[in-house]
């Protein structure tokens, strides 16, 4: 069975792999940065197991291997949404500063960001 960040992982390969065949370049920047935060936002919090061996390392094959976490479709949202603001709030102080330009990149990045919410579409 597979869960709601496997299914989104999918979903955002695919459109992964469209964007790189139109040669769009912006799109394909976001998804991998979407995929990268949403990697991230998985790795576990939880202490590594230590053997108390040579400076506290794991002994064994897999010892400090721990199970990441699972998030879920509000977890994935979250996630995106603060990439959102990110940007949003990027977008706006590049306006303040009269680079208009990254501005409008940025809201074209937010703008793709918005569709890969689960349940956006």
């Amino acid at each position: 069975m597979t869960g709601p960040a496997e299914r989104w992982r999918a979903e955002v390969r695919r459109e992964l792999l469209a964007a790189r065949t139109n040669r769009d370049v912006t799109r394909v920047s976001v998804l991998r940065s979407a995929m990268s935060a949403i990697d991230n936002a998985e790795t576990p919090g939880g202490v590594v197991p230590s053997a108390g061996a040579i400076a506290d390392s794991a002994s064994g094959l897999g010892a400090a291997e721990v199970t990441r976490r699972m998030l879920g479709d509000d977890e994935i949202r979250a996630v995106i949404d603060r990439e959102i603001d990110e940007r949003s709030t990027a977008a706006e102080q590049f306006d303040a500063a009269g680079h208009g330009g990254r501005a409008a990149a940025l809201r074209a990045e937010a703008a793709v960001l918005r569709d890969l919410r689960p349940g956006a579409g």
